[in-house]
């Protein structure tokens, strides 16, 4: 990522739309939705079974709610075949592909920062009265 990036106010007063990417936030980085995402992009499409056990720690739950929500904000597809016994089967979008920037550009940034972030939590929590 470029530095040249500005971050600017929207000037509204009401704190939901003070921050302009509020709502891509709430949906790309809700707890498992890039996981899942990742995953998809980099498997392909998958069966429920299959995301299951690539995602570690994930329960069959959270799983089914995360991809109804992903399916809802046109980012996974659910393809569903009539069978004995039925198959159903995930895939990432389009809109879902489309994120790939996103992601390289914190991949990015993580490659070049964390260590950053590790010695300022270091620095912080060894400081005393905290």
């Amino acid at each position: 990522m470029t530095g040249d990036m500005t971050w600017t106010a929207s000037g509204s007063a009401d704190p939901e739309n003070a921050c302009p990417i509020a709502p891509v936030v709430d949906i790309v980085f809700s707890r498992w939705t890039t996981p899942i995402l990742w995953t998809l992009n980099a498997h392909g499409r998958q069966r429920f079974v299959e995301l299951e056990r690539r995602i570690a720690r994930i329960t069959p739950k959270v799983l089914t709610q995360r991809l109804r929500q992903l399916e809802r904000d046109g980012l996974v597809s659910r393809t569903y075949h009539p069978e004995v016994p039925p198959r159903v089967e995930y895939e990432i979008t389009g809109l879902g592909r489309s994120l790939a920037p996103l992601f390289a550009g914190l991949t990015e940034w993580a490659s070049a920062h964390l260590d950053e972030v590790e010695r300022a939590r270091h620095d912080y929590d060894g400081t005393p009265g905290r």
